[in-house]
């Protein structure tokens, strides 16, 4: 990394080498470094893929003449939206090749982010997967009108449009995700009764408890990336699931299921010996369990083993 700050910054961290002070460059994309990292993963859906936009975003930063920048927020979500794009473009063409169904990267959520109710909405893993249906260009002004209120004109200059190009855009992308939105909203309370409801029934192997539990075409999806058994296709039904589930958790030994909040919803951690093997995100509607997500690829609970969390 050649810049003016090179021998004296680690990097995006901000954590210095020598134990100075940050200069400009590092102050101004540490302050902005949680928004940047979620437009990027709200992007791309995937928290390895989003660390590695924020590199780049950064090796070009330290490039730039801060004296020329007027808002240097905008400059660097315009310069992570941008790469972004780039990256999508490529991962939309190898999911196409994705073994079984695609299911965004599992992040741990502090509170700040639940307490956003729009941001919430959007990195759940139902509305990850709404988003996976825009074109890149779509999503990009999507996630930066809709969850981040960004300018039309700043959008534009991100994504390479006009202003006018931009509304037409935003307005097809809001329509699109309006039609295929979850609906419904759920008290912390009810989701933490039925989560708990749904460990206690998954531990114990009480079908009738499952069943009480799960609506009627609760439907869940598996993602084990071709390495990690799991359901290639959506099981749909709360008959097929339960049996499924209980039969699964049946059949292995040393078990742990706890609770966490994963991408802004109720989840499960279950690990296997102490081993972290699955995370199950649940989407609730009306009491009951509508959705359910489970992620074993080992490569996408990465960042869930280092205890990274999204924030703000």
């Amino acid at each position: 990394m050649k810049s003016e700050h090179s021998e004296r910054t680690e990097g995006p961290s901000g954590q210095l080498a020598g134990g100075g002070r940050a200069g400009p460059a590092t102050e101004a994309f540490v302050a902005h470094r949680n928004l940047l990292f979620t437009v990027a993963y709200e992007m791309l859906g995937s928290a390895a893929d989003a660390e590695d936009v924020l590199q780049e975003t950064w090796l070009r930063w330290v490039g730039v003449d801060l004296g020329t920048v007027r808002d240097q927020r905008a400059y660097l979500v315009r310069i992570t939206t941008r790469q972004a794009l780039s990256r999508l473009r490529t991962l939309s063409r190898r999911r196409e090749s994705y073994v079984g169904t695609w299911l965004p990267e599992p992040l741990l959520t502090a509170p700040d982010v639940a307490d956003d109710v729009e941001l919430a909405d959007s990195v759940s893993m139902a509305m990850l997967l709404v988003m996976e249906t825009l074109t890149p260009t779509e999503r990009a002004v999507f996630v930066l009108r809709e969850v981040f209120d960004v300018e039309y004109d700043e959008i534009a200059e991100a994504v390479d449009k006009s202003p006018a190009a931009v509304r037409q855009i935003a307005h097809r992308a809001r329509a699109h995700v309006a039609a295929r939105r979850p609906r419904g909203t759920v008290s912390p309370a009810e989701t933490r009764d039925v989560l708990d409801a749904f460990r206690r029934a998954a531990e114990t192997g009480d079908l009738q408890s499952l069943l009480d539990i799960l609506a009627p075409e609760v439907v869940l999806l598996g993602d084990g990336g071709g390495v990690k058994q799991a359901v290639l296709r959506p099981i749909v039904g709360a008959d097929k699931v339960a049996r499924l589930l209980t039969a699964g958790l049946g059949r292995v030994t040393g078990v742990s299921l706890r609770p966490a909040q994963v991408n802004a919803r109720p989840a499960l951690i279950i690990r296997l010996n102490g081993a972290l093997d699955t995370v199950v995100e649940a989407r609730i509607d009306n009491g009951l369990i509508t959705g359910l997500y489970a992620v074993r690829n080992p490569e996408k609970l990465s960042h869930m083993r280092r205890e990274n969390t999204l924030h703000r």
